[in-house]
């Protein structure tokens, strides 16, 4: 875990690193799960949460890491096996997957506006557009605007290439004008 923890917060180990692994998993873990956790937060709400969900995901890919491997695009496996796993936890804990957007709430709320409502409610329909996407237009989109990761860092994240996250964003774009009838 990089960063010192939050005042009056233990610091969280991960519990795969916990267990002996092969030394490309132990890569992989390092190389990924940071991003893992960040996105798992944007739908869970809690940082402890999304770190139990991405540990999970992380012990299931370590118990079938020769299988991982084995996909063309393992990165592609491991991303399924982390979105199951949050899907999980926000079901066992009985909350809507969703995207939680703060910063765009806060900023439609507080912010020195002449139509705060109406500032609110195109933040809502953004984010209501946004969530309709089709799935892996939302996990490029997310990743790439509401996580800041470079086009290069969602296609590893992803398993994909580059150029298919360019291409996802602009069908993701055009997709979103559609929806907001901003044409």
């Amino acid at each position: 875990m990089s960063g010192s923890p939050l005042p009056g917060r233990r610091q969280r180990r991960s519990r795969v690193i916990e267990r002996p692994q092969p030394v490309d998993f132990t890569a992989f873990h390092t190389m990924h799960r940071g991003a893992y956790v960040r996105w798992a937060s944007l739908y869970l709400g809690s940082r402890a949460d999304a770190e139990d969900a991405v540990d999970d995901a992380m012990l299931e890919m370590l118990g079938k890491w020769p299988t991982v491997l084995s996909k063309p695009e393992p990165a592609a496996y491991a991303w399924t096996i982390v979105k199951s796993r949050t899907k999980d936890a926000a079901r066992a804990r009985d909350r809507r997957q969703k995207v939680v957007t703060t910063a765009a709430f806060m900023a439609a709320c507080l912010g020195e506006t002449t139509d705060p409502i109406g500032e609110l409610e195109t933040s809502l329909a953004i984010q209501q557009a946004i969530e309709e996407l089709p799935e892996r237009q939302h996990d490029v989109f997310v990743l790439r605007y509401s996580l800041e990761y470079t086009a290069q860092e969602t296609a590893d994240l992803l398993g994909i290439t580059e150029a298919t996250v360019r291409s996802t964003i602009r069908d993701a774009r055009r997709r979103l004008i559609a929806a907001l009838d901003l044409d």
